[in-house]
């Protein structure tokens, strides 16, 4: 098993949820977190508590992305108009790696930062390996047509795991998908209950 992938599942079992609904996730058998420690029996946990565990299953959804850069969105939403949770997943949903994922083009989201960063997408015909590039309405990601028959790409293609949101709108036989809006947080499929209204109120401690 690869360091990323361990790391991964670790964020699981750490949260005690199935971030991404995956059958192979090991939170699945063993509910307790990882580690020699991880079956201790826990106390009721403070406010602090739940907002941290909020924010961080939040960013551990989007493939765990730096806290430098989730601190980013934060203050974007809030320097928006609007709700600054519904501004947040808003961002977020936003990336290219995040799209790319929801297109099935990866089979998760660190599998999609890896394809960009390698070259193999591109964004309204030019290529894109800025895993964290914002996308706007209209935009048009594609595979690149040398890697349309990459493994990788065909497995999450044929995934049953999961279905792409209707903000978005793809051809899986031609790899294609289009960003149509940016979506609400009740339009976002996640497989657990998320809470970006937790990390509203962690960042305005």
């Amino acid at each position: 098993m690869s360091k990323r992938l361990a790391s991964k599942y670790k964020i699981n079992r750490r949260l005690g949820v199935n971030l991404w609904g995956r059958a192979k996730s090991p939170v699945n058998r063993r509910e307790y977190g990882p580690g020699q420690h991880g079956q201790r029996r826990r106390s009721k946990p403070s406010d602090y508590s739940v907002q941290l565990m909020g924010k961080q299953k939040l960013k551990g959804y989007y493939g765990n992305i730096s806290e430098k850069q989730f601190r980013r969105y934060y203050d974007e939403a809030v320097r928006r108009k609007g709700d600054t949770s519904e501004n947040m997943i808003g961002l977020l949903e936003r990336r290219l790696d995040a799209v790319v994922y929801r297109l099935k083009f990866a089979i998760t989201p660190f599998a999609a930062r890896q394809f960009i960063n390698h070259g193999h997408i591109l964004v309204n015909g030019k290529r894109v390996n800025i895993p964290s590039y914002l996308l706007k309405e209209g935009d048009v990601v594609e595979v690149r047509e040398k890697s349309k028959q990459l493994a990788i790409v065909l497995d999450a293609v044929q995934s049953a795991e999961r279905d792409t949101p209707d903000y978005l709108e793809v051809d899986h036989r031609q790899m294609k998908g289009t960003f149509i809006r940016v979506p609400q947080l009740s339009d976002v499929p996640y497989p657990v209950q998320m809470e970006p209204n937790l990390v509203v109120e962690y960042y305005s401690r």
